[in-house]
């Protein structure tokens, strides 16, 4: 990932004037189909970089702005959603020849509708008596009452947490640009919470979800999603890609993951193939990840060892790794110290940067951050596949 080295140049060069066409930018008119009349748009030229898909101007907000937040159990969860989806994007709809827009199709309404539950028989019969337009649309399963509350939630826990479109726009010859693709990203539970009734202590519960039993649950939802996508204005001919996001434990510090994707072509209304993924962070240090990758983590344990060594007045030192297929993608490690000094600070910084290059193999992307309590005070970052990290002390 040359994420941050990007920003930092691109920053660098805007100051002294040497991005040759920054400035420049391209106008397209945007065709919205059928909803509304065409309106200019522009596209920005600079790209920082082939993860990353360029967006129209003006910035349209999401139809669902800000549930995400308040749908999924925490921010690293909501952040993998959002980049995770655009990630499983780029094979349908590669940055290079799409646009990004947040999701102007399904509207906020519903998406609340579709994240309650499906009502019983008998439930919906009295909904109908008092509001005859009533949609029985939930996706998540009926509650039906057992012996025991316990009973009752485990039975038929919510499988869905939240529900994430994305479009993806391609220009045409004649200067538009239009609708050429829909990610949609379902959020799922790992774990279902819920809170004991009164006369039993009325203190909150957990239930955790087995992955076979989400995994089946998250493919009913999904084909339900498409298939009343399809019937919505201007969808019915629109390659549609879904991914399953398994979310973590509300107490988790490392997101979930996506578990499986599926592409559904243009004019089609049902999924016909699925594929599964195998994505999945580790924290380091951590008995998890020794159990997993007991290679990686001696590495880490190593490099965090040297750091001791020579200097104690750290406060901590975590890393996050990213995998695919068991490989390791991405290693992120944050350092936190007391510092009394810039030269200290210099000093810190060569040192952890010539661990980095010693300890892990450069065909991972590794960023590693140094902080105190003033905030960020140096970066470190090495692509998968280069010999030398970048530096910069803030």
């Amino acid at each position: 990932m040359n994420r941050f080295l990007t920003i930092l140049l691109m920053f660098s060069l805007f100051a002294t004037g040497c991005i040759p066409g920054f400035e420049k930018e391209e106008e397209v008119i945007q065709d919205p189909g059928e909803q509304e009349t065409m309106e200019k748009a522009i596209v920005p030229r600079f790209k920082i970089s082939d993860d990353y898909y360029q967006t129209i101007l003006p910035f349209k907000a999401g139809q669902t702005r800000g549930q995400v937040v308040a749908r999924l159990n925490s921010r690293v969860d909501v952040e993998e959603l959002e980049t995770g989806l655009m990630r499983l994007a780029q094979d349908p709809f590669p940055s290079d020849n799409y646009l990004y827009q947040e999701g102007q199709y399904i509207d906020r309404d519903t998406v609340r509708s579709w994240l309650g539950r499906e009502l019983t028989p008998a439930q919906l019969e009295r909904e109908l008596e008092e509001n005859e337009d009533f949609q029985n649309v939930g996706l998540n399963p009926p509650l039906v009452q057992g012996g025991s509350t316990e009973e009752t939630n485990e039975n038929s826990p919510i499988y869905l947490a939240h529900i994430l479109e994305q479009n993806y726009l391609v220009r045409n010859d004649d200067g538009t640009v239009e609708l050429g693709g829909i990610s949609i990203g379902i959020a799922l539970n790992s774990v279902h919470y819920y809170n004991l009734d009164a006369e039993d202590g009325g203190y909150p519960r957990e239930y955790e979800i087995d992955d076979a039993e989400l995994d089946t649950a998250g493919r009913e939802i999904a084909e339900k999603v498409v298939q009343r996508v399809r019937e919505m204005t201007g969808l019915s001919d629109i390659p549609i890609t879904v991914g399953l996001f398994k979310q973590s434990a509300a107490t988790s510090i490392i997101p979930g993951n996506f578990i499986a994707t599926a592409t559904v072509p243009a004019g089609q209304n049902s999924i016909n193939n699925w594929d599964d993924l195998k994505e999945e962070y580790h924290l380091f240090p951590s008995t998890a990840a020794t159990e997993a990758y007991r290679d990686d983590a001696v590495r880490f344990d190593n490099f965090k060892l040297d750091i001791d060594d020579y200097f104690p007045n750290h406060t901590g030192i975590i890393g996050k790794g990213f995998y695919i297929d068991e490989d390791l993608q991405q290693l992120n490690i944050e350092v936190n110290m007391d510092f009394y000094g810039k030269a200290e600070l210099i000093g810190f910084t060569q040192y952890v940067t010539g661990l980095v290059v010693e300890h892990f193999p450069n065909y991972i992307n590794l960023q590693l951050s140094i902080s105190s309590i003033s905030g960020e005070e140096a970066l470190i970052v090495r692509d998968a596949g280069a010999e030398e990290p970048f530096v910069h002390i803030y």
